[in-house]
């Protein structure tokens, strides 16, 4: 091992999470629900920031911001400023972003995280809110000249941003970091949480001895393991050759699977942050702050705790389920109904799970719900089909959205458990296998093969035991019709 790969790497994530809870934007009355939309039709003069227009603020996004902070276990301040942080932003057409930075809304808080059985906690720094900038659309490359448009219409939608102390010390503890967060704010029902849209993340790096370096445009879970560790590699390179580690902001290619310099890091005072003047300091009061304490919901720290006692889950199992708070809910769903928590459990986390992931997809693009899958599993339950076949009539149903009775018959996947039944599949192995017949009479171990080839025949729809069960007798029937002979 060399000197730079023992050196102490420190990560912080700058977390924007957009607060989809709320029907209308931050400071003005533009819907807030922008997906989809024609470009640049979802603006009015307050989010454009035209000449004579002012903002009023959102009550509904203070209330839900609090009630984030609170479950991040932050100290709330009494008094919240909001900020103009002036930049050149061609995806703000105004020209500053409005945000905070003396008086943010919650500072001093805590997540505690899991990684392999290990749990660490991570130091919440400051919570604050601010708009979201238009999106910037590339286009033309290679035979044509390159150009960038701008669709203002996600400008002004109202933004948490969730700065962590920087406390991460690899790649896989920010990803349960933001997979932990993602959690708490679906739990919360104020953010849907997906990384791919509504949630962004910023990453800060430095290595023991180098300066901090921030990569932008992490879209995904997976790409925050992948930029992290290239990032980690590229700056152990640079110390190892004695180089420095400038301190930069870079843009994370996910084609290239590298990080490209965009910029020389930016310090506060380029901001020229300034009170914003249309906007007066919001007071909350401890009562407020109460209030809705008093109103939270189970958080996945609480859930996880509850489903192993409830349910007798393993701690793995618990943290793997509430992950996603829809694949918790789907779960607790199905056991309402079906009855059997570790069944169940091995079914959503070992199958289903596994599906949405190979497919791209998430719980709530199914087209079945758990009460589809109880019946599935009652299936197996009474003996109609096998454990097998359930798991694939379970990947039809999230291919197709079919019912499982439905599949059952058109695909012929029931179980065959009619003695007459298997008796006719037995003939035709016993006439094809002559010779391992022969072998069985002398040998009763031989008997296994020849119920392998009759699961063959039935494509493993025949009963196992029942097989057995009826290749046995016939071998036993030829061993007496021999003696007889004899």
């Amino acid at each position: 091992m060399n000197a730079t790969s023992a050196l102490k790497v420190r990560i912080g994530l700058e977390c924007h999470c957009q607060i989809t809870s709320l029907k209308t934007k931050l400071f003005c009355r533009c819907p807030a629900d922008y997906r989809g939309k024609p470009p640049n039709t979802n603006v009015c003069p307050t989010c454009l920031g035209l000449p004579g227009s002012l903002p009023y603020l959102n009550k509904r996004a203070v209330e839900e911001a609090i009630k984030v902070a609170l479950a991040l276990n932050c100290k709330i301040n009494k008094k919240m400023v909001f900020y103009r942080k002036n930049y050149f932003y061609p995806d703000l057409s105004k020209n500053f972003q409005i945000s905070q930075y003396d008086y943010p809304l919650a500072v001093d808080g805590w997540v505690k995280i899991n990684v392999e059985g290990v749990e660490k906690t991570v130091r919440i720094r400051r919570v604050h809110i601010e708009e979201d900038p238009g999106r910037l659309v590339y286009r033309g490359g290679i035979g044509a000249s390159p150009y960038t448009l701008v669709d203002y219409n996600r400008m002004g939608v109202a933004l948490l941003e969730v700065v962590t102390e920087p406390d991460l010390g690899s790649p896989s503890e920010a990803k349960a970091f933001l997979q932990e967060l993602r959690s708490i704010l679906e739990h919360l029902e104020v953010s849907d949480g997906s990384l791919e849209g509504s949630m962004r993340c910023d990453a800060n790096i430095s290595i023991e001895g180098g300066s901090r370096v921030e990569v932008k445009n992490i879209s995904s879970f997976k790409e925050v393991e992948r930029a992290l560790s290239y990032e980690i590699i590229r700056q152990r390179n640079l110390l190892r050759r004695g180089a420095q580690v400038r301190r930069e902001t870079r843009h994370w290619d996910e084609v290239r699977g590298i990080t490209v310099a965009l910029r020389v890091k930016e310090e506060e005072m380029d901001y020229r942050y300034f009170p914003e003047p249309d906007l007066v300091p919001i007071e909350i009061t401890d009562e407020l702050i109460e209030k809705i304490r008093a109103q939270l919901p189970e958080l996945p720290a609480a859930r996880r705790s509850r489903l192993v006692e409830q349910y007798g889950l393993t701690e793995y199992e618990a943290r793997v389920l509430t992950s996603d708070k829809q694949l918790a809910d789907f779960f607790e769903e199905l056991v309402s109904v079906h009855g059997k928590p570790k069944v169940d459990c091995s079914l959503v986390i070992n199958e289903l799970l596994r599906l949405l992931n190979e497919k791209g997809l998430e719980v709530r693009d199914l087209r079945f719900t758990p009460l589809e899958v109880a019946e599935l599993l009652r299936m197996v339950d009474e003996g109609l089909i096998s454990w097998k076949s359930a798991k694939y009539v379970l990947r039809k149903m999230v291919e197709t959205g079919e019912h499982p009775k439905k599949i059952v018959e058109v695909e012929g996947v029931r179980r065959i458990a009619d003695v007459e039944e298997i008796e006719r599949y037995v003939d035709v192995v016993f006439k094809r296998c002559e010779g391992d017949v022969r072998e069985a009479l002398k040998d009763p171990k031989v008997i296994h093969r020849l119920v392998g080839e009759v699961l063959k025949e039935t494509r493993m729809l025949a009963d196992p035991k029942i097989t057995f069960q009826v290749v046995s007798r016939r071998i036993e029937q030829l061993k007496l019709a021999s003696q007889k002979e004899k």
